[in-house]
């Protein structure tokens, strides 16, 4: 018996619930930008940003004082979700910037939606000499030295126990 008040106590819950959903977002305007998401929010000199923004059905514009005016299109399955990718220009200087986007004719501005950091030098591993320095020369060549004077001792060693 005290099973069966717990499974209609369960389904009388999730039928107010299930009534009640629907109801809290019909009053909701769906033409109003309400967030906007920056990926990577931290970015270098000439990458690629994507930009996310709920509440755009039919795509619209964002744009930027780091990049050009770029169009935002809406995402299949996501309902209400437009999505962009923009391109940071080579003279944006680092710090933070803003991302202000148009849909529909409303406008909604994120201050400090991503961070812009100087050019790295891509392929170096950030050293700036080319080649092996004086001291990677010393190094290596002590290096070996020792192992050939390690593996000299351990033969020579080897050699001596043999005769006996």
């Amino acid at each position: 018996m005290r099973s069966t008040r717990a499974l209609a106590a369960a389904g009388a819950a999730v039928a107010v619930l299930g009534l009640a959903a629907p109801a809290a977002t019909a009053g909701g305007d769906h033409n109003q930008p309400s967030n906007i998401v920056a990926l990577p929010s931290v970015i270098a000199r000439g990458g690629q940003m994507t930009v996310t923004v709920d509440g755009c059905p039919q795509g619209g514009t964002m744009t930027s004082d780091a990049f050009r005016t770029t169009h935002l299109t809406p995402v299949k399955g996501a309902n209400e979700t437009s999505r962009g990718t923009a391109t940071i220009k080579e003279d944006a200087r680092p710090g933070s910037y803003d991302i202000t986007v148009n849909c529909s004719g409303r406008r909604l501005t994120r201050p400090a939606a991503f961070t812009v950091i100087g050019g790295v030098r891509g392929g170096l591993g950030g050293s700036s000499s080319s080649g092996a320095t004086s001291t990677d020369i010393a190094i290596g060549g002590g290096l070996v030295a020792a192992a050939a004077a390690g593996g000299g001792l351990f033969w020579m060693r080897r050699r001596a126990e043999r005769r006996y």
